[in-house]
């Protein structure tokens, strides 16, 4: 009703917005909060109908390459710098994340199953494959093993 159509032409540059994938992908909490969750800027080759289109994505990414006009916004400008660096997804559609190292350790007290006194958690601030060590996340050590078990510290 207050909505504004959103139309493109072949040959626009576009930005894709990938939060909804990027959210679940780590599990417990939201790390990423405010890291971007706009890629690209991407061109648009075809007009899939009215509200669909088809960008010009890097080779070997594992995304189908036909979006909504919902998940795309015009690039302004004249010119355009490409951050084509798109996270891995599994065929599911989730982000492919796992953990590459383990940057520092620390145990966080939490109250016990019965409440009744503190239990030292122990956390690992995990660096994540496709982000930067600036990105990394504080996770329980118990989350990490028990999500991904080949990963060997």
């Amino acid at each position: 009703m207050k909505r504004t159509p959103r139309t493109f032409a072949v040959g626009d540059m576009v930005y894709l917005k990938m939060q909804p994938f990027r959210e679940t992908a780590l599990g417990v909490g939201n790390p990423l909060k405010l890291a971007s969750k706009w890629y690209g800027p991407f061109k648009i080759i075809q007009t899939v109908g009215t509200r669909a289109y088809k960008l010009q994505l890097p080779p070997k990414t594992l995304i189908h390459d036909v979006f909504s006009v919902n998940q795309l916004k015009k690039h302004l400008g004249p010119k355009a710098v490409p951050n084509s660096r798109l996270p891995m997804v599994t065929p599911d559609g989730k982000l492919k994340t796992f953990p590459i190292a383990v940057l520092q350790r620390r145990q966080v007290p939490r109250k016990s199953s019965e409440g009744d006194y503190d239990v030292a958690v122990p956390q690992w601030l995990v660096h994540w494959d496709s982000l930067t060590p600036e990105e990394a996340t504080w996770e329980d050590v118990e989350f990490v093993q028990g999500s991904f078990p080949d990963f060997k510290p």
